[in-house]
């Protein structure tokens, strides 16, 4: 539990409700090109999985008349740190990944002459916020919400995250990462959220698809303005600012 001082200091730096409204939303496109994540079962990489979200949730925002810029389209961004950086003045900071599993979950398979590997035992989203962030109730608010909305569209969550990360939200699949340095960092509330497990070879498929894109964008997009313009956090998630309970990833 937190002390009263600390929650104070991070009430204080919480945004102000007009901010949160009208406020831009960040979009960030996790990894890069000379680090472009995991490889899925078909051999393409997470960065072009999660840019090709990324793009679309960012559409989806502006359609609903949101300030929404994407940040690290190029892949180019230098540091991790440089993520909230740049999006720093935003009312919210969301990072989009796509998954994967421990390599010793693997298996091995041939693909059109490549030797690449696959686990079809985990498939589904799942979303992560860090005590670290000066909003952490606003974050666990947002990522619940986009948790339920997908849900309710009929998209399913994957628990395998829940053998590492403690859940902020069991039902949504929304789990405490604090180290991790895009949340950490952030000025404004922030959620990573991760697609889908890219090394699943049927979800692969799925995540390709340009209209099942279009509509989880659609249902993040919807979730994440409801959130910021009415959205009021509940007193579990009011009081969730604490000292980090994993290690610091720089």
């Amino acid at each position: 539990m937190a002390s009263t001082a600390h929650r104070v200091c991070m009430a204080m730096l919480a945004l102000p409700a007009i901010a949160l409204a009208h406020g831009e939303i960040v979009v960030d496109v996790g990894h890069t090109l000379a680090a472009p994540g995991a490889t899925s079962a078909r051999g393409r990489s997470e960065f072009e999985f999660n840019l090709d979200l990324a793009r679309e949730v960012t559409a989806a925002l502006q359609a609903r008349g949101r300030s929404a810029r994407l940040i690290n389209e190029d892949g180019l961004i230098p540091s991790l740190k440089a993520r909230p950086q740049a999006a720093e003045g935003a009312a919210f900071l969301l990072s989009i990944h796509h998954d994967s599993v421990n390599a010793f979950e693997l298996q091995p398979w041939q693909w059109q002459g490549q030797a690449l590997d696959y686990n079809d035992d985990f498939a589904g989203h799942s979303l992560f916020v860090s005590r670290d962030n000066p909003d952490t109730a606003r974050s666990i608010l947002c990522a619940r919400i986009i948790g339920a909305r997908l849900q309710r569209m009929g998209f399913e969550p994957t628990y395998k995250n829940g053998r590492r990360r403690a859940y902020a939200d069991p039902m949504h699949a929304v789990h405490y990462y604090d180290g991790l340095a895009v949340l950490r960092h952030a000025t404004m509330p922030a959620v990573l959220f991760e697609a889908g497990v890219i090394k699943n070879r049927d979800e692969e498929l799925l995540l390709r698809d340009p209209a099942r894109i279009a509509r989880m964008a659609d249902g993040i997009a919807t979730a994440l303005v409801a959130c910021l313009t009415a959205g009021q956090p509940a007193d579990d998630e009011a009081t969730a600012d604490g000292p980090p309970l994993q290690p610091v990833v720089e």
